[in-house]
């Protein structure tokens, strides 16, 4: 496939490396040469500089024979005239436009975005998607990943193995015997930095980061088998009033009105509008960084603090001072890859990676096949597909384990109508199952290819 990615910044940088990775034509648009330079030798792509919505340079990176754009500058003014004249000029198949600016987004304005208005396939907002994966994750205290699949029924779960985990030390294949209501299936495990998928031989240790899939509804039994059985916070305190802190203030009213909610904004008139447009939270005006200002908003009592600014060492020294003061839980925010290993050891307990969460809104519309959702985890190592089995699929009408599937791929759930299964090597896959997926990266096109729609399918 060949993509013309139209900025080069950090969500830029991160698609076109996942892309790049995936084995696709990709090519990189920036107007300030030195980055896209930059970028086009660290991936050895393609690098043009000059504004992405001009004919003439979309011509020179070849959008003419470009299956899809993505447009992620810092304007959304742009992303959007890119959109139009890949469209109106080149015909590219697919569009995708990252629009920040809530004025653009509201339901009111939604015919915004026609084919025949603006001609816009997909809108992604890494500052929506980082705020909805933080209130997913206060639903689940504990976990520093939640991710939903098939319509919320199954769900991916990443959380960290104290020493005092009831499953340490346990071969994988023994848990079912050991805990038969847990109904879960292991699918990674990060160990001293590294990633692998787990053998039924293997065990969990304490320290690890481990990924498991399991049904919604048992959701709360898998919680307790680790250990963790806190409840939701009763008081939450947001350090960064910007889309993200706005986003996420809107969420929780939404799903906890009652939920009282505090938030540290240093810019005056930023705090001002805030406490405007949403009146039930109390806003504090200062730096998050001092210790009298955590004392007036009274973290000591907060169920959580969640650092959202736009600077990573703010958000790290916020959450490690809120820690100090009593905070039984911090997220931080955190845009550099090189920190976010660093705040597991800091005491940080949640470390929010926005570039995992936009290129796995991206990577739907660029795998082949049946796929309904990609998760990308661990910075890229592995990703978590919701397919549709159709009838043509190698993987239909046999049982799993006569699958020969390759190393590093698991099937974590499947999905049945209304019912979850965990798969068992006994278990056969039917037609129309939505069937969850965990693979290394390496091995995804060859997921792929289990869900590819074949000519005999029409």
């Amino acid at each position: 496939m060949k993509v013309v990615v139209c900025g080069a910044g950090l969500v830029g940088m991160n698609i076109a490396n996942y892309l790049v990775r995936a084995g696709h034509d990709v090519t990189v648009i920036d107007q300030r040469a030195d980055l896209a330079r930059k970028l086009g030798e660290s991936l050895d792509i393609k690098a043009i500089a000059g504004h992405a919505s001009h004919p003439d340079v979309l011509h020179d990176a070849g959008a003419e024979d470009a299956d899809m754009l993505i447009a992620v500058t810092h304007a959304d003014e742009v992303n959007m005239v890119a959109c139009q004249v890949s469209h109106s000029l080149f015909d590219v198949p697919t569009k995708i436009a990252r629009v920040r600016q809530q004025a653009y987004l509201a339901p009111r304005w939604a015919d915004l975005f026609r084919a025949d208005h603006l001609p816009i396939d997909v809108i992604i907002s890494p500052e929506f998607e980082v705020a909805r994966t933080i209130a997913r994750r206060l639903e689940v205290p504990g976990a520093i990943e939640v991710i939903p699949f098939a319509d919320d029924r199954v769900r991916l779960i990443a959380l960290r193995c104290d020493d005092d985990c009831p499953m340490l030390d346990t071969p994988l294949r023994q848990l079912g015997f050991l805990f038969p209501e847990l109904l879960m299936t292991t699918v990674g495990i990060v160990r001293d930095g590294q990633f692998f998928v787990p053998g039924g031989d293997d065990q969990m240790l304490a320290g690890d980061e481990v990924y498991f899939v399991v049904g919604t509804n048992r959701l709360e039994r898998a919680m307790s088998a680790f250990g963790y059985e806190e409840p939701a916070p009763e008081r939450v305190v947001i350090v960064g009033g910007g889309n993200v802190g706005r986003y996420l203030v809107e969420l929780l009213h939404k799903s906890r009105p009652e939920l009282p909610v505090k938030v540290i904004e240093w810019r005056e008139q930023r705090a001002e509008t805030l406490a405007a447009e949403h009146p039930w939270i109390n806003v504090l005006l200062g730096d998050a960084r001092e210790d009298e200002l955590l004392l007036e908003a009274n973290v000591r009592a907060a169920g959580a603090v969640i650092c959202v600014t736009d600077d990573d060492e703010v958000n790290i020294m916020a959450a490690l001072l809120a820690k100090r003061q009593g905070c039984p839980l911090a997220f931080s925010l955190v845009n550099h890859g090189n920190y976010a290993p660093l705040l597991g050891p800091l005491g940080i307990d949640v470390a929010i990676n926005p570039r995992e969460t936009t290129v796995s809104s991206v990577l739907r519309h660029v795998r082949r096949g049946r796929i309904r959702a990609v998760q990308s985890i661990v910075d890229g190592a592995a990703e978590v597909f919701e397919a549709e089995a159709l009838s043509t699929s190698p993987l239909v009408g046999i049982p799993i384990k006569e699958a020969r599937l390759p190393s590093g791929v698991v099937i974590a759930a499947v999905v049945r109508g209304k019912q979850v299964l965990t798969p068992r090597g006994e278990t056969v896959v039917q037609a129309g199952d939505r069937v969850i997926v965990a693979a290394r990266s390496a091995m995804v096109k060859r997921v792929e290819k289990l869900f590819a729609v074949r000519l005999d399918y029409f």
